[in-house]
């Protein structure tokens, strides 16, 4: 049994917590994560939805791009055609075939990049915005108390949000959590065309150079960068569930599984550490 003075030192530490900057800078993170999660997930409900539904036209485009093939070819030969200029028009003709199975199903592949064009702008923003506050360009009895605010903000090995985090914890977590997503991406069943390809391997690049980048400025900027892509991660993870997904009508397709987790789980393991 614990004896009255020891309950009142446990309430003691408990109200301790609840005052401590600490527990107010863990709950402003929260909501936070919460707030950015509400502006962006049906953003990233919608790309889900556009991918699959492009996902699954492919089988069409194939069946079609073959057909088109054949009478491009026949049509070529009684025209006199040369190779290059039955390229030009399969490519043509192609072209306007996907543009109109895309309008039929409306499911352009730009809609799957929506989320992409607005995080970019919002992301620029507010960490301009972040680090003026930081650094108190406004220059005014406003932008000192914020400033102050965020110096004494801080909490666990970055106490003051307006310097660099000189243990490279946030840095070295915004690069793994970025990285991670990207992964997340290139582990799919499907096969990644060769554009794809390189735009993953160019993010891979970015994520990487963003670590030194993110050492350098204020603390504050590296915590939102962190969130940001924790979000992103937690976006992604969450919309391969297939029980996440029926609630958001977004339809099957191929490269879906009953086990998405398991199964991005032994894709890791099966690249990175290979059974020798």
């Amino acid at each position: 049994m614990i004896k009255d003075g020891g309950l009142r030192k446990i309430s003691q530490f408990v109200l301790s917590l609840i005052d401590a900057p600490l527990f107010h800078c863990a709950v402003y993170l929260f909501q936070d994560l919460l707030k950015a999660g509400q502006c962006t997930l049906p953003l990233a409900c919608l790309q889900h939805l556009q991918a699959t539904q492009v996902e699954n036209l492919q089988p069409e485009i194939d069946a079609l791009a073959k057909q088109l093939r054949y009478e491009v070819s026949v049509y070529g030969k009684q025209h006199g055609w040369t190779d290059k200029v039955a390229r030009f028009q399969f490519r043509k003709n192609l072209r306007r075939i996907i543009s109109g199975l895309y309008v039929r199903d409306n499911c352009h592949p730009f809609k799957a990049s929506l989320l992409i064009w607005i995080q970019i702008p919002m992301w620029i923003f507010v960490s301009i915005a972040l680090r003026n506050i930081s650094l108190n360009r406004a220059d005014s009895a406003t932008g000192d108390a914020v400033q102050k605010q965020l110096t004494e903000g801080g909490l666990l090995w970055f106490p003051d949000l307006t310097m660099p985090d000189s243990t490279w914890i946030l840095p070295v977590t915004l690069g793994l959590l970025n990285l991670l997503i990207v992964e997340i991406f290139a582990l799919r069943k499907i096969e990644l065309s060769r554009f794809q390809k390189i735009i993953t391997n160019f993010i891979r690049a970015v994520s990487i150079a963003m670590i030194p980048i993110a050492s350098t400025v204020p603390s504050s900027m590296a915590l939102y960068w962190v969130t940001s892509s924790c979000v992103g991660l937690a976006h992604n993870l969450l919309l391969r569930s297939p029980a996440l997904r029926r609630v958001f009508r977004i339809p099957r397709s191929k490269s879906d599984s009953d086990t998405p987790y398991k199964d991005i789980l032994s894709a890791f393991v099966l690249k990175y550490f290979p059974k020798k």
